[in-house]
C-alpha cells in the first residue's frame, strides 16, 4: 500500500513510518520544515511539503494514496492556551480526508486520546466520549466524525492513545514530570497517588497503527494501551529514586501550582483496557512497560 502519514517525523510518526516501511508499504510523509523532510527522506519515505492547514495539499496527497494515517496535531498551540484552535484545525484536516476517501473503502486511521474519557473506571473500546462543547471535547467530536465515515465508504479507525507513549527521546508527560521534580527538589503525586494512567511504548504503538491500516474494520475504535493503569505514585517513586529527591504527596488544591500545565491532568484516574483491540488485530505489546522504561535512565540524562 501507499500510505500518506501526517505528523510523520514526530514522536509517534517516527515509529509508525519505519513500521510501515518494514512491512513493505510505501510511505509519503507530510513535512513542514527542511529538517522534517530530511528525516523522512533518510528513513526511506517520500515527502510532501505542507502543514495540516494546507487542506488542498492534504486532499491531493490522500487522493494519491491507498490509505491515510493522521497523527499531526498542533500541540504547540494546544498546550499554550489554544486547545480549541488546535482541535478545530484537526477537524478540518479529517473532513478534508473524508471528502477524498469517501466511497473508496480505503483506510483512514487517526490518533485520539484516552485520558479523562471515563474518570474513575476502566474505559473500554465500547465507551463513547461525551461531547459537551468544551475545547477538549472538540477533539472527541472529530473522533466520532471519523467513525461516522464508515457509513460513507471509508475504512475509518480511531486509535485512542495512552497519555504517555514512552520511550527513549520522549519529551512528553513523563519528561515533564522529571523536569518538575528536578526543579522543585521533590518528586510529587496528587493526594494518595493511587490514580492510574494507561501507558504504551511508542514502538508498540507504531505497530498498532500499521495493523490498523492493514486490517482494522471500518468504524473501529482501538486502544493504544500496553498497560491498563500505572499508579502515578509508582511513577513518582521511580523518578524520586533516580533523581535522589524525596517523594511527596501534593494536595489537590496545590496541584496547579506545583505541576504547572500538568496540574489539570496529573491527578486523573483514567485506566483503559485494550483487550478488544488485542483480540481484533492480534496486537500484543512486547516492549518495556512504563516503570521499567523509566528505570532504564534515559529520562534522566543531561539532554532530558
Amino acid at each position: 500500500m501507499r500510505v500518506f502519514v501526517t505528523g510523520a517525523s514526530g514522536w509517534l510518526g517516527s515509529a509508525v513510518v519505519p513500521e510501515l516501511l518494514d512491512a513493505g508499504h510505501q510511505v509519503t510523509g507530510l513535512a513542514r520544515s527542511d529538517a522534517s523532510a530530511a528525516a523522512l527522506t533518510g528513513a526511506g519515505a517520500e515527502v510532501v511539503r505542507g502543514t495540516v492547514d494546507d487542506l488542498d495539499v492534504l486532499r491531493a496527497a490522500a487522493a494519491a494514496s491507498d490509505g491515510v494515517v493522521h497523527l499531526a496535531f498542533k500541540h504547540d498551540i494546544a498546550f499554550s492556551g489554544d486547545f480549541r484552535g488546535a482541535a478545530e484545525a484537526d477537524r478540518r484536516a479529517v473532513d478534508a480526508f473524508g471528502e477524498v476517501l469517501a466511497g473508496s473503502d480505503r483506510p483512514l486511521v487517526i490518533a485520539s486520546g484516552l485520558l479523562g474519557l471515563a474518570p474513575g473506571r476502566v474505559v473500554t473500546e465500547r465507551d463513547v466520549p461525551a461531547v459537551d462543547g468544551s475545547p477538549t471535547s472538540v477533539r472527541q467530536a472529530t473522533a466520532l466524525a471519523t467513525l461516522e465515515l464508515a457509513g460513507r465508504g471509508v475504512r475509518s479507525a480511531v486509535v485512542r492513545l495512552a497519555p504517555t507513549c514512552h520511550g527513549e527521546g520522549d519529551n512528553g508527560f513523563m519528561a515533564a514530570l522529571v523536569g518538575i521534580a528536578r526543579e522543585r527538589g521533590v518528586s510529587g503525586y496528587v493526594g494518595d497517588g493511587a490514580n492510574r494512567w494507561p501507558a504504551a511504548h511508542r514502538l508498540d504503538v507504531g505497530r498498532l497503527f500499521r495493523l490498523a491500516v492493514e486490517k482494522a474494520p471500518a468504524g473501529s475504535v482501538l486502544h493504544g494501551a500496553g498497560e491498563e493503569g500505572v499508579a502515578i505514585r509508582d511513577v513518582a517513586e521511580v523518578i524520586g529514586r533516580r533523581l535522589g529527591v524525596p517523594v511527596v504527596s501534593v494536595p489537590p488544591a496545590d496541584a496547579a501550582g506545583h505541576f504547572t500545565w500538568l496540574g489539570g491532568f496529573i491527578g486523573l484516574d483514567s485506566p483503559a483496557s485494550s483487550t478488544a483491540t488485542r483480540e481484533l488485530l492480534d496486537w500484543w505489546p512486547s516492549h518495556p512497560g512504563l516503570l521499567e522504561d523509566l528505570d532504564k535512565g534515559h529520562y534522566f540524562g543531561p539532554a532530558a
